[in-house]
Parts: structure tokens; C-alpha cells; sequence
């Protein structure tokens, strides 16, 4: 396997998890980017290049910066702190709550 090629499974990947923390499913990012389905499984998969208005695009639409889904040189645990506020957004008030009262508890656990 060529450098090119584990680079495009890599990118691949990092599209795949953040559609799927976005909320789309493969035909819904096809449908934005003005492609077929199949495209968006053969990007995933690393078997199809990305142009870089595409791999714009899926920024923009999965709410992730380029240089995260080229896997770049940037601070994972702030992308994964950005990834979870999404998550966080969406659930209702009272597991919001129960889910702070747990980290809390998390917290107090790891200081002793």
C-alpha cells in the first residue's frame, strides 16, 4: 500500500466519523455535496480522491475544520472537546443534567 493510498483510507475515516457525529447518513452527504451515494462510500472507504471543494465542503457540513479531516497537526483533545459539545447540544435538559452530575463525580473520583 502506497503512502497516497493509507493517506486516502485515513481521510476516509475521519469523513466517515464526522458524518456520522453530524447526524447524516451517506445519502444525505451526497445529496449536499451533488454526488451519488456510492461516492461518498468509495470517499470512506479511501478508494475515491477528494477534490478539495468536496473535502470543503464536508467541513462545513459536518462542522469540523480541514485540517481535522486531513488529520493535521492540530490539538485532538480540542477537536474531540469540539466533537462532544456538538454531541452535548443535542440531548434533551435532563440527561444534560444527569450527564453533569456523573462528570462531576468523575472529577472528585480522579482528585483523591
Amino acid at each position: 500500500m502506497s503512502t497516497s493510498d493509507s493517506m486516502k483510507e485515513a481521510v476516509g475515516r475521519r469523513i466517515r466519523e464526522a458524518r456520522k457525529l453530524a447526524g447524516l447518513s451517506q445519502g444525505q452527504l451526497a445529496t449536499q455535496l451533488g454526488l451519488h451515494r456510492p461516492s461518498v462510500s468509495e470517499i470512506e472507504a479511501g478508494n475515491r480522491n477528494v477534490t478539495a471543494g468536496e473535502l470543503k465542503k464536508i467541513a462545513e457540513l459536518c462542522e469540523v475544520t480541514v485540517s481535522w479531516l486531513l488529520g493535521e497537526a492540530t490539538d485532538e483533545r480540542d477537536d474531540q472537546l469540539k466533537l462532544a459539545a456538538r454531541e452535548l447540544s443535542k440531548l434533551k435538559p435532563e440527561d444534560l443534567k444527569r450527564l453533569m452530575t456523573l462528570l462531576a463525580s468523575l472529577r472528585k473520583e480522579g482528585e483523591k
